[in-house]
């Protein structure tokens, strides 16, 4: 049951991160952005949206335990990610956001987390697909959607370099 709240909760924590997106995309627009890769966002979002409906799906067909060695870990990487995500949101600012928005001329974020690492959210989000399901044990979930998860990076982080002239 508190599983299944917690999905929930993320859920409702992706509504505010389209609601951000939103306004940042109108003001990147506004600015003169420019989006790329459109192409993959529709799956990109699906794949994070069907994540949610399986961690669901996954745990109430096959009765998945919760086995506490594994899912209070799991549950601080999910939480250890947010935050990261979050952090990433924050050193962007405007210029975050999930769509492909470049907008001429802006300089390259290098502050934060983008210091030391060249994707920090990705590194996040991969973090988090594989361990969100894996914090009630549904482990055909957590290896399907990481699989599905690098395929969708791999692409997306082709497009972003491209777009940013980093290739």
């Amino acid at each position: 049951m508190y599983y299944y709240l917690f999905i929930l909760a993320i859920g409702a924590e992706r509504l505010v991160e389209l609601a951000v997106s939103r306004r940042n995309t109108e003001w990147s627009l506004a600015h003169g952005g420019k989006e790329f890769g459109r192409d993959h966002y529709p799956a990109m979002v699906s794949m994070h949206a069907l994540l949610l409906v399986s961690c669901v799906v996954e745990t109430w067909t096959f009765a998945r335990p919760f086995i506490p060695w594994l899912g209070w870990p799991m549950l601080a990487v999910v939480a250890l990610s947010t935050v990261v995500r979050w952090r990433c949101v924050a050193v962007l600012g405007k210029h975050w956001n999930p769509r492909l928005i470049v907008i001429p001329g802006a300089p390259l974020v290098r502050g934060g987390l983008y210091r030391w690492v060249r994707h920090p959210n990705y590194t996040a989000v991969a973090a988090e697909v594989a361990a969100l399901p894996l914090v009630h044990t549904a482990w055909m979930t957590a290896i399907a959607f990481s699989i599905a998860n690098a395929i969708v990076l791999r692409v997306r982080i082709r497009a972003e370099n491209a777009a940013l002239g980093l290739v």
